[in-house]
């Protein structure tokens, strides 16, 4: 790894990246003796997310604060409190996972759920099965070590399964403190962040629930509930 080190450049990122995470769906106990019309809820559901007070800051009433530790633990904290292996972990350190747009975080976890979850629990890898899930923006401000540019003469780092050589420069950056890293997707054309240190990420705010269904050609997303919104295929 230490030639591949010596030739990374940084970026210098000040923008929002995409969180996908399991949870439950919660507009349509909230909103549905409004309207019928699920649009409805959707666009309710986002008035109220856009309204809330900021996350985590001294401004918000002391009584709000536990609510707002919540939400900053799901969009943000869960993944440094909860150690688990990953494509840049092995298990010792938590690493939390974004990514540059919604459609990337959608690839990355649908072939999570299906290859570690679903494949594990025997019967439930079968057409019919949903998940739901929960979509966030947070905001990312660090330099962030930047292996795009090295990933056609160091095609390891980016192999769709095979987490040897990433596991490698997860334990370094974690070790040597680094903030992060981008890096192109093994599962489609967009980017993925890696983030080893919480104090980076802040402002998480909630954009849109998801659902996801297997069907016997491979899983389709639904951003409002009943209606097919992009299809990734087996």
């Amino acid at each position: 790894m230490s030639e591949l080190f010596s030739q990374v450049g940084l970026i210098d990122i000040h923008s929002d990246l995409t969180r996908n995470i399991v949870s439950l769906r919660i507009s349509e106990n909230l909103f549905d003796d409004l309207t019928e019309d699920t649009e409805a809820w959707q666009s309710a559901q986002q008035l109220e997310s856009d309204t809330k007070p900021k996350i985590f800051t001294n401004e918000t009433p002391v009584i709000h604060r536990p609510f707002e530790e919540s939400e900053w633990n799901m969009a943000i904290g869960f993944p440094f409190l909860n150690s688990a292996q990953s494509r840049y972990s092995d298990g010792a350190y938590g690493v939390w996972y974004g990514a540059g747009d919604l459609e990337t975080t959608v690839y990355e976890t649908v072939h999570h759920w299906k290859t570690k979850l679903l494949s594990d629990a025997e019967g439930f890898l079968k057409p019919g099965v949903s998940i739901e899930r929960k979509v966030y923006l947070v905001r990312c401000d660090s330099a962030l070590i930047d292996l795009r540019p090295l990933v056609q003469k160091y095609p390891e780092t980016c192999y769709p399964d095979d987490y040897t050589a990433t596991h490698a420069i997860g334990r370094k950056m974690h070790h040597e403190g680094h903030p992060g890293l981008v890096n192109k997707s093994a599962r489609c054309e967009g980017e993925v962040y890696a983030v080893f240190t919480p104090d980076v990420l802040s402002n998480a705010r909630h954009t849109c629930f998801l659902t996801y269904i297997t069907t016997d050609k491979g899983v389709d997303i639904q951003k409002i509930p009943g209606k097919k919104w992009m299809t990734i295929s087996d």
